[in-house]
């Protein structure tokens, strides 16, 4: 089954208690933060705790992500190094701009995938883009590196460097969120949207993330554990819609082993993209634990 990315839950990276129990809340992936939540005093010792984290704590399901510092500050090569010594499966670029900032980073994390004897190629990259330039620049970033996986937005840098602020139906972020999706499906990774902050509204948190939904997200960052379960509910198919993935599935087998390349259904042709959009239903809802009968007609 293709990996979910609904949830990614930010762990501070100077927090040993959120550290230690992270994965109990059932987001998909951690985001541990060496960068925005972590004061420049503390940097050091965040990136120690982290790396003993990675190292000691069993994440189970969870898919272990660090968010390093600028490869422009002094902290960068450093994050990297240790953090690929710790085998995190997933390194994220802040505030990325350009193709050149993914393959900076690249050639980083292979000097110390062959430094630790980490096999080269098996960390892979996340790009959080946060400015207007990372925005035009989408396809870029998201096509620079076989071993990207997601691109992601910042939306709190990616309003300032508007010279706005967010409001709650998000009319500053359409542009955004649109282009990165598009960027994301032509390059074929998945992309993941910004938090939302107030973590006692729940229901414009909902609203939130049926709109990102229905924009082609694959999932949201979320700041607080609370978070997980009304974004994992609205991203969990429907009933009707699974019945129907499941029928199409049918369908589509039944094509299969009479030799047929043409599906059809109640009298109907069924494309290949409606097969593909059946198979991610059915990932969904086993995902979501909703259940159903695959047998039904």
């Amino acid at each position: 089954m293709t990996r979910l990315r609904r949830t990614m839950l930010f762990v501070p990276g100077n927090n040993p208690g959120m550290m230690s129990d992270a994965h109990i809340y059932g987001s998909d992936a951690l985001m541990f933060d060496l960068e925005d939540s972590v004061a420049m005093a503390e940097k050091d010792a965040a990136r120690l705790l982290v790396y003993h984290a990675l190292k000691t704590i069993h994440y189970g399901d969870c898919e272990k992500v660090v968010r390093v510092n600028p490869l422009t500050t002094p902290f960068g090569k450093t994050d990297i190094e240790a953090m690929v010594a710790a085998g995190v499966e997933v390194i994220r670029l802040p505030k990325t701009e350009c193709a050149q900032d993914i393959c900076d980073t690249e050639y980083e994390i292979e000097r110390a995938e062959k430094k630790f004897g980490v096999p080269v190629g098996s960390t892979r990259m996340m790009a959080a883009i946060e400015g207007a330039l990372g925005v035009v620049n989408a396809y870029a970033i998201a096509t620079a590196s076989k071993r990207l996986i997601a691109i992601a937005l910042g939306a709190e840098d990616y309003c300032a460097n508007l010279k706005t602020t967010r409001s709650l139906e998000g009319s500053e972020l359409f542009l955004a969120r649109s282009s990165i999706v598009v960027a994301a499906r032509a390059a074929g990774v998945d992309a993941i949207d910004t938090v939302f902050s107030d973590v006692n509204d729940e229901e414009q948190l909902i609203r939130e993330t049926k709109a990102v939904k229905q924009l082609g997200f694959d999932g949201k960052s979320v700041i607080n554990p609370r978070q997980i379960k009304p974004v994992h509910r609205v991203f969990a198919p429907t009933a009707k819609e699974i019945q129907k993935a499941v029928r199409i599935l049918n369908a589509s087998r039944e094509a299969e082993a009479r030799g047929s390349g043409v599906v059809s259904l109640n009298g109907k042709m069924v494309d290949r993209p409606v097969v593909l959009r059946a198979e991610r239903c059915i990932e969904l809802a086993k995902a979501s634990r909703v259940m159903f009968e695959e047998e039904e007609a």
